[in-house]
């Protein structure tokens, strides 16, 4: 009997990123949230890349773009960010080891085309898992936040 055939990877459809996106700290993202200094919406923008696992919650503030339709909509969304004058943009997943790293690397890649030089595209390290991780000085600032459905993740 053959082995069954391995899906192919939806992010097979495009182009790998050519740039590594940096990371930033959820300790850095939530001083900007909690300060005086940086405007959400203005200043950064977090954007959750997940597609149907962001139940339990998701960061305040964050703009769901999934992963799986971003590199179609990323001249589009960097036309609104550029104009709006955002500075770094924040992506995130589950653990920002996959769908984060990758769409923030589209975004540098555009950024790098564009030769775009004030604008940064960033990993939030650790992802919403980490986030929810850290306490509830973190879950306070989430939307929708569902405990139960961190308690099953930990498991």
């Amino acid at each position: 009997m053959a082995a069954p055939a391995e899906e192919t990877p939806w992010h097979a459809a495009f182009p790998a990123p050519r740039v590594t996106a940096a990371s930033v700290s959820r300790v850095e993202v939530i001083g900007w949230i909690e300060g005086d200094e940086r405007v959400a919406g203005r200043d950064f923008v977090l954007v959750d890349v997940r597609r149907a696992d962001f139940e339990g919650g998701t960061i305040k503030g964050s703009l769901n773009f999934p992963a799986h339709s971003f590199y179609l909509t990323l001249p589009t969304v960097y036309a609104v960010l550029s104009a709006a004058g955002v500075k770094d943009v924040v992506f995130y997943c589950g653990s920002s080891r996959g769908r984060g790293p990758r769409t923030a690397g589209w975004l540098a890649d555009y950024l790098e085309s564009q030769g775009n030089t004030s604008m940064r595209a960033l990993v939030l390290e650790g992802g919403i898992k980490g986030w929810v991780a850290a306490g509830d000085k973190y879950t306070a600032l989430m939307n929708g936040y569902e405990a139960s459905v961190w308690k099953s993740e930990q498991n």
